[in-house]
């Protein structure tokens, strides 16, 4: 049971980084390809009908990871709830700009809501990176399961660390490369060739960097994310939108799942004692309410995938980001 509910948690949490993980990579790219403010109202019409319903996985994933794995929970929270309540407040921001864009009169009110969706998702992107980064380095846990230290230094120092600094600009390549990939195929006209060039872009710089970190540090979870870049950057160049945009949704899937099993049945590793670390069976809730949940998400977890596969497939035509002849 806890094995089951460990994977559903992971679940959760690729199809957060996935979903919202295209939305946050358009709000980045919207200034930089659309030339103007039509150009950039199609690019934001490509995730209008899908962001909020995207946005239900992180409640999913933190609600999930709260009732199953409480302690694991706790301490995560406690260890970073600066950077959490940073978090909060960006996805606010994000979302007032993406449903004000549209309300009020005159292109510098769009041009100033464009700018802080992008400021926003940069922001939100490069935290949730740096958050990743700390759970393969981990954090100060106690022998009591509590993160040491008081004060915010105690939330705010993990993210110091090379490990959080590599999250971040890792999470905003493959923000932007997920972005491209989508906008190249939601949209058409001008925004589509310019995405699909970004796409070939992003896909092939992402192959000569991965390429050398990983003969650099022989690591071969590296290198085979250099040649799916690689695999990206071919198709794209060929016009292969939904195999390109599956590819780097695969490659970021399988990112997350190497993050929370990077330490195997460790979920949250202590730099104080390995001894103290958080593991699956001892974060765990009490077996009658794994099989509470289970009940409930036997109910629940369906009846949302297929929600929003029905959305999806409801506005699965491609915004057209050309002007039409009046």
């Amino acid at each position: 049971m806890v094995t089951v509910w460990f994977a559903l948690v992971v679940l959760c949490w690729v199809l957060f980084f996935v979903l919202e993980g295209f939305d946050f990579g358009v709000g980045l790219l919207g200034p930089v390809l659309g030339r103007d403010d039509h150009e950039r109202g199609a690019i934001v019409r490509t995730v209008g009908p899908f962001w909020d319903g995207n946005e239900v996985w992180l409640v999913a994933a933190i609600g999930v990871t709260f009732a199953a794995f409480p302690d694991w929970y706790a301490a995560l929270l406690s260890g970073l709830y600066l950077p959490m309540a940073a978090l909060l407040l960006l996805l606010a921001v994000r979302g007032v700009a993406l449903e004000f864009r549209g309300k009020g009169d005159g292109p510098a009110w769009r041009r100033r809501c464009d700018a802080a969706l992008a400021a926003s998702s940069a922001g939100i992107v490069a935290l949730w990176g740096a958050v990743l980064g700390v759970l393969t380095h981990g954090l100060a846990v106690g022998a009591d399961g509590q993160v040491t230290g008081t004060g915010p230094a105690r939330s705010l120092a993990p993210l110091a660390s090379w490990p959080a600094l590599a999250g971040a600009v890792l999470a905003l390549y493959a923000a932007l490369l997920i972005g491209a990939t989508f906008l190249a195929l939601r949209t058409t006209g001008p925004v589509h060739a310019r995405a699909r060039t970004w796409s070939g872009r992003l896909a092939t710089a992402g192959t000569l960097l991965l390429g050398t970190a990983g003969i650099a540090s022989s690591s071969r979870l590296v290198l085979a994310a250099a040649v799916l870049c690689m695999g990206v950057a071919l198709v794209a160049r060929h016009g292969h939108e939904l195999v390109a945009f599956a590819a780097t949704a695969l490659g970021v899937a399988a990112a997350v799942v190497a993050v929370f099993t990077v330490h195997g049945d460790v979920v949250l590793r202590s730099t104080l004692d390995p001894a103290w670390s958080l593991t699956t069976t001892g974060a765990a809730a009490t077996g009658s309410a794994l099989r509470l949940l289970s009940v409930v998400g036997v109910v629940v977890l369906p009846g949302v995938l297929v929600y929003q596969a029905f959305s999806y497939w409801v506005f699965r035509k491609r915004v057209a980001s050309e002007r039409v002849p009046s």
